[in-house]
């Protein structure tokens, strides 16, 4: 089967723990996720959800690998767009990675998402949001600021 899959790298000055808490942390990621947040304990196999402002359901799944603070994949099946409901579960996987002999500190995060369906409205969908989003992480981890204040419509 095709597979449509979307794929975001960037390089963040800061620690693999530090980017890790980032990322799981629900307090801090309301700052760079336009006031969303996730929900989980982040072990192997535990119920994963991903919720708006107003506390309705965005997106679940569950934790399918988890090896803090280098690995996270999650199935990811989206809940308020009935068209992207239907396309099914998607894989979401978070890689990060040392940069070695570099000044200050610095990561390389690696953000693939994927489905098993050829040209997925769920991974278009997706390649609109996940640069604002991680643009605001990266931005928010090195300067205290986000860099994008409010969500596109196209995301």
């Amino acid at each position: 089967m095709n597979k449509s899959t979307f794929v975001y790298v960037t390089f963040i000055r800061t620690t693999p723990e530090r980017l890790w808490s980032a990322l799981t942390t629900a307090e801090f990621m309301k700052q760079y996720w336009f006031g969303m947040h996730c929900e989980s304990d982040w072990k192997l196999g535990s119920p994963w959800k991903l919720v708006f402002e107003d506390g309705r359901i965005a997106d679940s799944g569950e934790i399918v690998e988890v090896d803090p603070p280098k690995r996270l994949i999650i199935r990811w099946q989206n809940h308020w767009k009935e068209e992207l409901k239907a396309e099914g579960p998607s894989l979401c996987t978070f890689e990060i990675e040392s940069v070695p002999d570099v000044s200050p500190a610095a990561v390389k995060l690696s953000v693939t998402h994927a489905i098993d369906r050829p040209e997925s409205k769920f991974i278009q969908a997706v390649s609109g949001g996940w640069p604002q989003i991680l643009s605001n992480l990266k931005s928010l981890l090195e300067t205290g600021e986000i860099a994008v204040k409010a969500r596109s419509k196209t995301a």
